[in-house]
């Protein structure tokens, strides 16, 4: 009887100590939360309509609705922010 006393305690305190050492520290949360925020947002930010600014190989402006490959852009947001009146006068 001794015996299984024994090895029921072992297997608790093991789990016991599994547990511990398994768990999140509040700093390692912090962070984990932190990275989820700015993944929200960067998601947010690229699911706004955009347009792009980029020079082709003569040298002339181009915006167009996609990013090109291979070349430097410029994102450009299609709504302007708040506050800012577009006139297309």
């Amino acid at each position: 009887m001794r015996g299984w006393l024994a090895i029921v305690a072992g297997i608790a305190l093991g789990g016991g100590a599994a547990w511990w050492l398994a768990r999140e520290s509040p700093q390692e949360t912090e962070r984990k939360q932190q990275r989820a925020r700015q993944a929200a947002a960067a998601q947010a930010r690229d699911a706004r309509p955009s347009l792009y600014r980029w020079r082709d190989d003569a040298g002339v402006l181009q915006i167009t609705d996609r990013p090109p490959k291979g070349r430097e852009y410029e994102r450009i947001e299609r709504e302007a922010p708040a506050g800012i009146e577009v006139r297309g006068e």
